[in-house]
């Protein structure tokens, strides 16, 4: 898989990952207000690619988690682009525990828990990628509108993001992180795939956003 290196300098990476330190920091505190845990997200990682190979690079990252359940949102703005976030299978039932402050599988018909757990991955991926995106558009002097959330449990990962969605000819800019909720068998990944049109205002506003700081 080749990365594009010249869309983005070693510079503006830096700039860029400070940034979403700050995002993924914001997006854990929201969260943590809300269901009292704590959730730890590893340093972000920033990498470019070629769009088309943005389905290769998601089944690789997702290699040995066949099974899956994922929160698609879109955003606009001048900074646009989608947002997966992804757990491993069990990860949602663990979480209605978690928000349902001990509500557990059993009371509940199959239809209704898994219901449930769709609701809780749906409110749990509302918080943590409005944060996150919310929190880079602000810093970047933007303003985002969102899609409803989508929630999928697939069976198949790879099947889960169709390289149909991607434009063959643009690249991406991916930011990915890993998170643990503390002193709790949940964890995933959360990835924020910009488009094409957002590269060049991105880069420009990393700019601004220095200059406030020189």
């Amino acid at each position: 898989m080749e990365e594009t290196t010249t869309l983005l300098s070693e510079e503006e990476k830096d700039i860029l990952q400070e940034i979403m330190n700050i995002a993924f920091g914001q997006a854990a505190a929201d969260l943590a207000e809300i269901i009292n845990i704590y959730v730890v997200l590893n340093v972000p990682y920033i990498q470019v690619l070629r769009a088309i190979d943005m389905p290769e690079y998601l089944h690789n990252e997702l290699a040995g988690h066949e099974v899956i359940s994922m929160v698609e949102q879109h955003f606009w703005g001048d900074f646009k682009g989608s947002a997966y976030l992804i757990f491993p299978s069990g990860a949602g039932k663990e979480l209605v525990s978690i928000m349902g402050e001990g509500v557990g599988e059993s009371g509940f018909d199959s239809a209704s828990f898994d219901g449930m757990e769709k609701e809780t991955l749906m409110e749990v991926g509302n918080i943590l990628i409005g944060a996150c995106v919310g929190k880079v558009a602000e810093l970047l002097d933007d303003r985002v509108t969102y899609s409803p959330p989508r929630v999928a449990i697939e069976n198949f990962a790879i099947k889960s993001i169709p390289a149909e969605i991607f434009d063959l000819h643009s690249s991406a800019i991916v930011l990915k992180t890993v998170f643990n909720f503390n002193e709790r068998d949940v964890s995933g990944f959360l990835f924020l795939v910009t488009k094409q049109d957002s590269i060049n205002w991105l880069k420009n506003s990393l700019v601004t956003f220095m200059e406030k700081y020189e």
